[in-house]
């Protein structure tokens, strides 16, 4: 069997990387921006940082920001009138996973009209065009969407999100600049941080994972384990380890798939409005005591990547070290290990639609509703 590898055409990394951003577009011969930024970017002056680049060198462009922290049909819809009646001819995504998100949904409408309805984008989607022309900036070390096939948006009306996996929609251009990261809050900081973790760890241990994704994985969980702490306390150092962590696994999971803390962790943020990261944070530890006896030796190096010894370990002992390193730097970061919110009237609809999404077939261990049901139980009060 081949297994396939989809990367962005180029990449840039470090501080100072987006003052490439101008070159490209002059290389290109590029006219008008379309810049996809969340309100809170635009507002406390992160989105300027890069259109002060493009102002310096007279470069048109234009901004939209009618974003939700976890993006909607709506706002879908409305970016593509936007692009359509700004005149652009590329776009610059500007933000977290939500701003990408966003942009990837929009580019790939805008380049593939048959999509209009945004929920036909669900799962692999047959298109066949690729996104508009797009440069993406991180401003978070976490969803890694700048490096992806994939994107989520939230269909509001039935409380679901859905992903959306196209190899046409990976942004052209990276641009992972830890400086675009130093404005993020401590908590914003942590939760992004605990989403990159759960990112390499599902990557490594799902069903499709090989050598390749491996590697990756691996070094992404060192990179996570050793620079989230110092990252959420604005270390320049941390802050560059996570920004080359989290693109690390974005690499590899976006080839390999994930597992049901993600789905779960979708649903969590689709009827409560769970900060993704935060939903992952806490589904992490409990879905990887569930899968550890389907992972064979895997917990070992995950143990030895979050810095423990495991010198003379059972398997036991080292699964349940890795289970642990995950807890403790979960907590460290201040992520809440419940969440009071979880009632048990809604378990059933939370369940099925964990059980249907698009992340749950790659999960190593062959799971039910019935299970998951009792795993979203180890997060109530």
């Amino acid at each position: 069997m081949a297994n396939r590898f989809v990367l962005n055409g180029v990449s840039y990394h470090g501080h100072g990387a987006i003052m490439e951003i101008p070159g490209i577009i002059k290389a290109k011969g590029l006219k008008k921006a379309f810049i996809a930024s969340d309100p809170d970017l635009v507002k406390f002056n992160v989105t300027k940082k890069v259109t002060d680049l493009l102002d310096a060198e007279g470069l048109a462009y234009e901004i939209y920001s009618d974003i939700k922290p976890n993006p909607t049909i709506e706002n879908v819809l409305s970016g593509v009138e936007a692009y359509k009646a700004s005149g652009a001819d590329y776009m610059i995504t500007v933000g977290g996973g939500s701003s990408m998100d966003t942009g990837k949904a929009i580019g790939i409408i805008i380049n593939n009209p048959e999509f209009a309805d945004v929920r036909s984008l669900e799962g692999v989607a047959p298109t066949k065009n690729r996104t508009v022309f797009t440069i993406a900036v991180p401003t978070t070390a976490g969803t890694a969407a700048e490096a992806t096939i994939n994107y989520v948006i939230t269909d509001v009306e039935k409380k679901r999100k859905f992903v959306c996996v196209d190899t046409n929609d990976i942004p052209d251009v990276a641009i992972v600049d830890p400086d675009m990261m130093s404005t993020m809050p401590k908590g914003l900081t942590a939760s992004t941080g605990m989403d990159a973790l759960t990112h390499a760890i599902e990557g490594y241990t799902t069903k499709a994972a090989w050598a390749l994704a491996d590697c990756l994985n691996l070094e992404a969980i060192r990179l996570i384990a050793k620079s989230l702490r110092g990252a959420v306390e604005n270390d320049p150092d941390g802050r560059e380890g996570m920004a080359l962590g989290q693109f690390v696994t974005g690499m590899a999971f976006s080839n390999v798939g994930l597992g049901i803390a993600h789905s779960m962790a979708h649903t969590l943020g689709a009827v409560y409005d769970t900060p993704h990261g935060v939903a992952c944070a806490m589904m992490l530890p409990i879905v990887m005591e569930y899968n550890a006896e389907t992972t064979g030796e895997k917990y070992k190096a995950i143990a030895e990547a979050m810095g423990v010894d495991t010198t003379g370990m059972s398997v036991e002992e080292y699964r349940k070290a890795a289970v642990d390193a995950v807890k403790q730097l979960s907590a460290d970061v201040g992520i809440p290990a419940k969440l009071p919110a979880l009632k048990e009237e809604d378990l059933q609809f939370l369940a099925q639609s964990a059980y249907d999404d698009a992340c749950r077939p790659g999960n190593p261990k062959e799971t039910s509703v019935e299970d998951i049901k009792g795993l979203f139980r180890q997060l109530m009060v």
